[in-house]
């Protein structure tokens, strides 16, 4: 468990959310609150206590909508960072942050950038259990490849730790995987399965399209936002039981490597020559 205070970050989120709402509503684009965000949301009416981040899914439709007019719909301090945006970034979703502050979350992935939201592209699934298997196998893989290509090779020294991703390095390159990992995830569309996943969730995340629905006004810290047209639904299949508040060593939260709300990344003194 972290040790700051954990409001100032919530709140500078929260903006960011209410203004990415500002362009979905804008340009006609669907987006829900869902995850961690949406049982907020449920059981306590905005985030949970100690939760520092803020997550959204958006059909690949829409997402990736988003992503071709970042740079002139999105309003500065904010900016998208996404495999899209920027060849260089290591996770298969997209990230909105405020440049106006400085985050790194842990220091062996070598990211820097700003306060965010985590965006996440829905897609459609088969309902065949074999295929699905056979699905996530492969996604799963390229996802490592992918954490390998980007994490310090050596972070656990040069021995035999440092192998696996040096040979990552001889067989792939971040733009190949990244481009491995969009078609597949395109494989079902959205809008014409039955089934929808955000991949990030893996088997456990794939249910029902009806779920989510259509965007459905939710109150979340006072103010109207999106998330599923049926929420207990959604969150019954994601957590089970998701109304039992859990105890204290399972409320898990962010440990940042550096945490700064108030000077732009771009000039943080404490990061640079790193």
């Amino acid at each position: 468990m972290a040790t700051y205070d954990i409001r100032p970050l919530q709140l500078r989120i929260l903006d960011i959310l209410l203004t990415i709402q500002q362009v979905c509503q804008a340009h006609n684009l669907r987006y829900y609150i869902i995850a961690g965000t949406l049982l907020g949301a449920m059981r306590h009416k905005g985030f949970i206590p100690w939760d520092d981040d803020l997550d959204i899914g958006m059909p690949r439709k829409d997402y990736d909508l988003l992503m071709q007019h970042a740079h002139d719909w999105i309003p500065r301090p904010l900016e998208v960072v996404s495999y899209e945006t920027d060849p260089d970034y290591p996770l298969p979703f997209a990230k909105i942050q405020d440049s106006s502050t400085t985050l790194i979350e842990r220091m062996h992935l070598r990211y820097v950038g700003g306060i965010y939201i985590d965006v996440f592209p829905l897609d459609g699934m088969t309902s065949n259990p074999l295929l699905q298997r056979i699905h996530f196998a492969r996604y799963f893989y390229l996802k490592k490849v992918q954490y390998f290509l980007y994490r310090d090779p050596y972070r656990h020294g040069h021995g035999p730790s440092s192998w696996l991703p040096l040979l990552c390095r001889k067989l792939y390159t971040l733009a190949e995987v990244q481009e491995k990992m969009r078609r597949m995830q395109r494989t079902y569309d959205f809008d014409h399965s039955d089934l929808v996943v955000d991949h990030d969730d893996g088997l456990r995340g794939i249910m029902p399209r009806s779920y989510l629905g259509q965007p459905t006004p939710i109150l979340f810290e006072g103010q109207q936002v999106m998330g599923a047209e049926h929420p207990d639904s959604y969150l019954s299949q994601k957590y089970g039981d998701y109304m039992t508040i859990p105890p204290g060593p399972k409320q898990r939260q962010h440990n940042f490597h550096l945490l700064d709300l108030n000077t732009p990344y771009r000039d943080n003194k404490q990061i640079q020559g790193k």
